[in-house]
């Protein structure tokens, strides 16, 4: 073995590392994070998501806020001004100027109906010579309040449900699985009708239609990640040092599933302003002049040949609240997948 001569190394070679730089190095270069704020920051990764949430946000403020400023009254029926097409101040393009084509040749019907230079309708008016983007605005807020209300009681049904069929196991969660099963077999359509025999139309048939049958999806969804959930070491540690369950259910296995239940709520909400749209369409939801997007696009789709924005308005509204909820929950669902690459 050669030997090293320890003479040829000069004493600059050895500098003592100050207590400073040990400490820089054990500082983290990111802030620290809690589940919220990094699934915010995943959240703002996703465009579409993002853009989502901007365009309910809107559409939210518009609808609620039409509630005390209003372009019109939405069920004032005015008979000198029926089926009026949209006028727009300052646009001159056809079919958004006030004009239509009668008998072959464009006339401005503001000016046959004798309509006052300073009123506007901006959606046209319909058969009864109500304001279309009133009555747009009222039934975007009613189908949101139905959605909204529908989508809280099936999260607080099938989280309950869900959890204590997970955590009890055994034979009292056979029993409650059954349950579903029978209650799952029954179409939501019977049990609107079957409300109808008991209830009035209106809001508070729809919610309970609604409620019967729709919590069984989040049910389901919560006893599965309830079962996976409870046999991890810290459930089993708290359950060793004397933890009721219903402690363990609401400190460790809740706030571990929080994720899945609010994406699973905003997968709900559309589904319920659809189920909703589709009944007040074929005239089991909401009665008269309440108005929602179904019961518009239940008076549109009648004279859509001859005055298309009467159904295009409520449609194009009902498409866009659909699209924007289904990103945002997929935005929401990868937000909160702590294996998402990001």
């Amino acid at each position: 073995m050669e030997k090293i001569d320890i003479q040829h190394i000069s004493e600059d070679k050895f500098k003592p590392i100050s207590i400073q730089d040990n400490l820089d190095r054990e500082k983290i270069s990111a802030p620290s994070l809690n589940f919220i704020q990094d699934s915010w920051r995943r959240l703002k990764k996703n465009k579409g998501a993002v853009v989502s949430l901007i365009l309910l946000g809107i559409i939210s403020i518009l609808a609620f806020g039409s509630i005390f400023v209003s372009p019109h009254d939405p069920t004032k029926q005015n008979p000198k001004y029926i089926n009026l097409p949209p006028k727009i101040p300052g646009v001159n393009i056809d079919g958004f100027n006030g004009t239509a084509v009668v008998g072959g040749k464009r006339v401005d019907k503001y000016e046959q109906a004798k309509v006052p230079e300073n009123t506007h309708f901006y959606l046209g008016t319909d058969g009864l010579g109500r304001d279309e983007l009133s009555r747009l605005l009222m039934g975007t807020r009613m189908s949101l309040i139905i959605a909204f209300v529908a989508a809280f009681l099936d999260l607080t049904f099938g989280v309950i449900y869900g959890m204590i069929s997970g955590m009890k196991g055994g034979k009292t969660d056979n029993v409650m699985q059954r349950i579903l099963e029978i209650l799952s077999g029954v179409p939501n359509l019977v049990v609107m009708i079957l409300m109808l025999t008991v209830f009035k139309p209106g809001m508070m048939s729809i919610i309970l239609a609604m409620i019967v049958t729709g919590w069984i999806t989040m049910a389901r969804i919560v006893r599965a990640q309830t079962l996976k959930i409870k046999d991890q070491e810290y459930v089993l540690a708290a359950t060793t040092l004397g933890e009721s369950k219903a402690k363990i259910a609401m400190k460790h296995v809740l706030p571990n599933i929080s994720g899945v239940i609010i994406v699973q709520m905003m997968f709900s909400i559309p589904s319920a302003i659809f189920f909703e749209a589709f009944l007040s369409f074929i005239g089991l939801g909401l009665t008269p002049p309440t108005a929602s997007l179904g019961t518009l696009l239940n008076e549109g789709y009648k004279t859509f040949r001859f005055l298309p924005h009467l159904m295009w308005a409520p449609a194009i509204t009902l498409s866009v609240i659909m699209i924007c909820f289904n990103l945002l929950a997929d935005g929401l669902r990868d937000a909160f997948d702590p294996k998402m690459n990001d």
